[in-house]
């Protein structure tokens, strides 16, 4: 497919979504209460799901053509920011959360602290847009997304179209410091840094969930990744410095420290790591402390982060196979759906906390480079994801961006350029969440996997076998 023709196709789709987010995306009067069947009936957004089905199919073409042909790396990101821009002037797709967002501002500027309350306790002037489950929910955030929102509302003046317009704003400010930060990560692992930019910057996934959706994690991310590149260029202030920022926006970001210190070490020595790690974690620290006082609204948001966790979707492999047990239990005549899932996660968070500690310590003993060390921080955000309770779409932007940078080619990255495109169809376009619609079915479909992946692990654990996580050190 020729470059002319990958550009057009995927501004298309960009065009097809921004018409489908005004036809039924996550609008301020859509109906809450509604479900599917409803939707379909009703024109608009039956027209809308069409429509938004022929935008991401003409999106995710164009995008999986496009590494195909020969791009420069300013070519690449001027077609990406060319089928960004219809998004920009249209409805949220794919999630509410960019009201959930407003909402927790407007509990920050009317005086309330949202780590302590839910929107519905000011309430929130725009609550009737905001998901249900948000209502009562402490927001889970850190402080600088937290205020970055108060600010928006300020800004705003009562105006929930400017409010989300800077909300998208501070997610558009990640997606700039991924634009720096991937293509000089991937100079520095050998990886073609036009490659790269595509499958971190310009997918699928990132253009729903982060453009349009206007979700933070791209802050994060973006944040993230400037802290590892300080690492990888023996900056270590910086990259503490950075990392603590992106930590304040969500705490998912903390994963990356331990994997910064590697960057910045040049052999694998106890000593040398009891040298070198105190600079980028007291950076962190410093920074992160720094932020919390001053935003006066202290550590509160730590028990969002489990509120958060209320959700119950098969997406989440731990929660799906509580959901599995507890169907098995419940047609036994015995319901014990609600302990079956708290087990389930709390043994996922065993296996996640000994999944961390096992790839980071294999890390420290063979990855020798920045590029092995990346893409064992790929594999512990992998593992975040896979076992953590709650699982939304645009989670997988996490390991993705990283992947970008680190995994040159295989079926791993093979694997990401087919959940990039996947992803978005999980959503429909005003936010409803197909996995709760197919709760029973998928929480099956998923625990069959999990047996089949657990099988098939231990089928190649073997005495002697070396593990193909890192490098082999040579004798």
């Amino acid at each position: 497919m020729r470059r002319l023709t990958i550009t057009l196709l995927g501004l298309t789709g960009g065009v097809l979504l921004a018409v489908a987010a005004w036809l039924g995306g996550a609008k301020p009067d859509t109906d809450l209460k509604s479900n599917l069947q409803t939707a379909l009936s009703h024109p608009d957004t039956a027209a809308a799901i069409g429509v938004w089905a022929l935008g991401l199919a003409a999106l995710g073409v164009a995008w999986w053509h496009a590494r195909k042909a020969s791009w420069s790396l300013p070519a690449t990101l001027a077609t990406a920011a060319l089928w960004a821009a219809p998004l920009l002037f249209a409805p949220p797709l794919g999630s509410r959360d960019l009201y959930a967002y407003a909402c927790q501002g407007a509990t920050v500027h009317g005086g309330l602290n949202p780590y302590e309350v839910g929107s519905a306790a000011l309430p929130c002037p725009w609550l009737d847009s905001v998901s249900l489950i948000w209502h009562d929910t402490p927001a889970p955030y850190g402080p600088v997304w937290v205020l970055l929102a108060g600010a928006a509302v300020a800004v705003a003046g009562g105006n929930l179209a400017v409010a989300m317009t800077v909300l998208r704003i501070g997610a558009l400010l990640g997606v700039l410091a991924m634009a720096d930060a991937i293509p000089r990560l991937a100079a520095r692992t050998g990886i073609d840094p036009v490659r790269a930019t595509w499958l971190g910057l310009a997918s699928p996934l990132l253009m729903i969930h982060v453009v349009s959706g206007g979700h933070n994690d791209a802050l994060m991310i973006g944040l993230a990744l400037l802290g590892l590149l300080a690492a990888a260029n023996g900056r270590g202030p910086l990259s503490g410095a950075a990392l603590g920022a992106a930590v304040a926006v969500k705490a998912t970001a903390g994963i990356a420290l331990p994997f910064a210190v590697l960057l910045l070490m040049r052999d694998r020595t106890f000593r040398e790591f009891l040298r070198r790690a105190w600079v980028p974690v007291a950076g962190t620290v410093a920074v992160f402390a720094a932020i919390t006082l001053a935003s006066g609204l202290r550590l509160g948001w730590l028990s969002g982060l489990v509120s958060s966790g209320d959700s119950v979707q098969w997406t989440s492999p731990p929660t799906a196979v509580g959901m599995t047990v507890g169907a098995v239990s419940k047609a036994l005549g015995n319901d014990v759906t609600t302990g079956a899932i708290e087990v389930c996660r709390i043994l996922g968070w065993i296996a996640l906390a000994v999944a961390l500690v096992a790839i980071w310590l294999h890390a420290f003993r063979r990855a020798l480079d920045a590029s092995s060390i990346l893409r064992h921080l790929t594999w512990a955000l992998i593992a975040v994801v896979a076992l953590s309770p709650v699982f939304h779409p645009w989670y997988m932007l996490w390991p993705l961006a990283v992947l970008a940078v680190s995994v040159p080619g295989g079926p791993l990255r093979t694997a990401a350029r087919v959940v990039a495109v996947a992803l978005p169809a999980l959503t429909l376009p005003d936010g409803d969440n197909l996995a709760l619609r197919s709760k029973l079915a998928g929480a099956v479909v998923m625990t069959g996997l999990v047996i089949t992946t657990v099988v098939l692990a231990l089928s190649r654990v073997r005495p002697g076998r070396r593990s193909t996580l890192g490098p082999r050190r040579e004798p």
